[in-house]
């Protein structure tokens, strides 16, 4: 079991009955499971709308709640294990298990079965839906909006190459702490390419370091991963790669050995991993 903070459910003062015996609090509690109620919400470091946003939860993805104060929600999503605050009124009691997700980068709700009525939105890559109702080419969902039948794919229902997922990224923002597809972060841009494709994938960059086999620098093919300290990127060939970046302040397509250059000249040093992901479905609940 980790005992890494930002995957445990755990603070001195209180801690998730599942760790009881594990890690020592002064007091355990079962968390009651919620889900995301808005197209995407932060989770913070602390409980201030002004914290700093460290993961997100995208449209329908659970979080195990243990603790209510001041407005914000302190847990774990389910997805991913991260542990942080989210706004309370971002958040709904769990609905029923659910059957779709979306499968394009970002797509829109309406409030009635026609697309010229109100949407919502944007709703993004990988945000869970239960679709209780059909009408034309629209699916009503359980968040109360209907959504275009062809944007959405069955539970298991995977995509088969996650750097065409990235690349579909292409122009989305920099955004620190991000999944959602209008803005990522560079691991936030990885997870959410694997998990499209129905393979397991950590929030942060060091936790993916750790992710299927090592591979020669030599031999890199499309979908591998190249890290660095802090950064991380996609080959989209043997010689580019595709990431999201604060240079670019975008997901971008560049040479490798451009990026390399350029990251060693700010101080962030060499490539310390190339790693090849293992093709390992997962279901995409959570």
């Amino acid at each position: 079991m980790s005992s890494d903070p930002r995957l445990t459910l755990a603070r001195p003062d209180l801690a998730s009955e599942a760790l009881e015996g594990w890690i020592p609090a002064a007091r355990y509690a079962r968390p009651r499971r919620m889900q995301a109620a808005v197209p995407s919400t932060a989770i913070r470091r602390e409980p201030r709308a002004e914290a700093e946003q460290l993961d997100q939860l995208l449209l329908g993805e659970r979080f195990d709640v243990l603790e209510i104060r001041d407005g914000f929600a302190w847990g774990q999503s389910v997805r991913d294990g991260y542990v942080g605050h989210v706004a309370f009124g971002a958040l709904a009691p769990e609905g029923p298990p659910p059957t779709h997700r979306v499968q394009v980068v970002l797509s829109y709700g309406f409030d009635g079965p026609s697309i010229k009525s109100r949407p919502t939105g944007p709703i993004s890559l990988n945000s869970l839906v239960t679709v209780t109702a059909r009408e034309g080419r629209l699916a009503l969902c359980d968040a109360g909006f209907w959504m275009p039948e062809s944007h959405l794919a069955p539970l298991g229902d995977f995509s088969g190459d996650p750097a065409a997922v990235a690349e579909a990224h292409l122009g989305a923002a920099y955004l620190w702490g991000g999944r959602e597809g209008c803005g990522l972060d560079c691991s936030g841009l990885v997870q959410q390419a694997l998990l499209a494709c129905g393979r397991a994938c950590p929030r942060d960059s060091d936790l993916q370091q750790a992710l299927g086999v090592h591979v020669d620098p030599s031999g890199l093919e499309r979908g591998d991963l190249v890290f660095w300290r802090g950064h991380v990127a996609m080959m989209v060939d043997a010689v580019r790669m595709v990431h999201a970046n604060a240079h670019h302040m975008a997901v971008a397509i560049e040479p490798l050995a451009e990026a390399t250059d350029r990251i060693v000249a700010a101080g962030g040093g060499e490539p310390v991993a190339f790693r090849r992901p293992l093709d390992r479905a997962r279901p995409q609940a959570g």
